[in-house]
């Protein structure tokens, strides 16, 4: 029976239910818009491919073997069911999906986008749900290809072939201090006599500010290297030490807890924040409809006519 299922047309199937609703090879070609030769050819098919009858003629029509009774409801519910998939894969219901959406998102990457992205999606899909699977780096392009999650927010290669993205913002440092920040901080030579504290998180390539205050003869200034970004306001709060930071994480950590923030007094790059998914989700109607909500909240680039860009 295995060798039998392995070559069989599988477009037959819809014949086979057509002749379990209708009983007659005129009738089923009819529901199917085939004709009576088609139709029987068909049958011819399905009997070859099954060793059996499947549907004999009695006097008001065809009558089922005990394997077309067995396979024809079968095979309707399955139809059926791949159906009602595609048709729905064509829509999506924000207040009724019980979606679980997937992102990458760094330790900065929630502080800065996560409770803002919770409160638009959950507020208009209240059944969804959102996990951060936050992925490395170098792993972004497999795992959006392996569908492991939807969205990556971050700075982050658009180039992996098979990747969307679009510019969320462009970003770049400040530095942030504690209330008892000296005015000195605020230029080139009191930062060079200050100690600095910058993140090394793993999931990003935020790594380069340290980097970048080497190539500034400031790298022996670095006197804290925090795993994660969540520690650096209680950093700065405690300690006489100046973080390093994206400005964005700047300025919400000022809004949450009494800091100062001030430009960082040294020429240092600036960096694109992307939005990242995959180009096999490019149509998919829910996830379009994640993206519309990330892109209302943080595409500046987006809303002055940046769109997607192919990887």
């Amino acid at each position: 029976m295995r060798e039998r299922f392995d070559r069989l047309d599988l477009n037959l199937l819809r014949v086979l239910v057509a002749l379990d609703r209708c009983r007659s090879v005129t009738e089923a070609g009819k529901l199917l818009s085939l004709s009576q030769p088609a139709t029987s050819n068909a049958l011819a098919r399905l009997r070859d491919a099954f060793d059996d009858p499947l549907y004999v003629r009695v006097a008001n029509g065809l009558a089922p073997t005990p394997l077309a009774e067995r396979l024809g409801p079968v095979a309707a519910r399955q139809l059926e069911a791949l159906e009602q998939a595609l048709t729905t894969a064509s829509d999506f219901d924000p207040q009724r999906s019980s979606t679980e959406w997937r992102l990458s998102l760094s330790d900065l990457g929630e502080i800065v986008f996560l409770s803002q992205i919770a409160a638009a999606v959950l507020g208009r899909a209240p059944n969804t749900r959102l996990s951060n699977a936050a992925v490395p780096a170098g792993r972004i392009a497999d795992a959006l290809a392996r569908r492991e999650v939807d969205l990556a927010l971050g700075i982050l290669d658009p180039l992996p072939r098979g990747l969307r993205s679009v510019v969320l913002f462009r970003e770049t440092y400040a530095a942030l201090g504690g209330p008892g920040s000296q005015p000195a901080w605020r230029t080139r030579a009191g930062l060079s006599r200050a100690s600095l504290v910058v993140a090394s998180p793993t999931a990003t390539f935020h790594q380069g500010i340290e980097q970048s205050l080497v190539r500034h003869k400031l790298g022996d200034r670095i006197s804290i290297r925090a795993r994660h970004y969540a520690a650096i306001p209680d950093l700065v709060q405690a300690a006489p030490v100046v973080a390093i930071v994206p400005e964005t994480f700047a300025r919400i950590a000022c809004d949450r807890q009494s800091l100062r923030m001030w430009p960082v007094p040294l020429k240092l790059p600036q960096f694109e924040i992307r939005l990242v998914w995959h180009e096999c989700t490019e149509r998919d109607v829910a996830q379009t409809w994640l993206r519309r909500q990330v892109l209302a909240l943080f595409g500046a680039a987006a809303s002055s006519g940046g769109g997607a860009e192919p990887g």
